[in-house]
């Protein structure tokens, strides 16, 4: 009885702060306010708030609700351990499956040499004869070796 008398004086007091803002020529919140402000009394109207009532001093009510909330928990506790894990047991084979590198790069002629991570090797050019070596032997003699 008391519920059903608050949500009407709440709908009342949204309807008149309504039709205050539209006297400010602010229709469209005027709208929007009154709107809102007919929530309370349809709830009581359609009968929620009597139902509300009755569970919110029901136990069985909250056990069920306690019930759900450890479902839920469950729920979403496996949710993030499949994630975590990468899914259920057949995608982490076929992951698995995926995973293991080829000996030959698709599409490539020579077998690849690894991860390819690091800056790619230069290949080493040809010796030129003497020349190469000049710079070695200058660099050891300057180091007294």
């Amino acid at each position: 009885m008391i519920a059903e008398t608050v949500c009407s004086a709440v709908s009342a007091a949204g309807l008149g702060i309504a039709a205050i803002t539209a006297y400010r020529k602010r229709f469209l919140a005027a709208t929007r306010i009154a709107a809102y402000s007919l929530v309370p009394i349809g709830l009581v109207m359609t009968g929620v708030v009597e139902w509300l009532a009755d569970t919110a001093f029901s136990p069985t009510a909250w056990a069920g609700f306690g019930v759900l909330g450890v479902a839920w928990v469950l729920f979403t506790t496996t949710r993030a351990v499949e994630r975590r894990r990468g899914g259920t047991r057949k995608e982490r084979r076929a992951a698995r499956a995926a995973a293991q590198p080829e000996a030959v790069a698709p599409g490539a002629s020579a077998p690849s040499l690894g991860q390819g991570s690091g800056p790619a090797a230069r290949p080493a050019a040809a010796p030129r004869g003497d020349e190469d070596f000049s710079d070695i032997e200058a660099i050891l003699k300057k180091h007294g070796i």
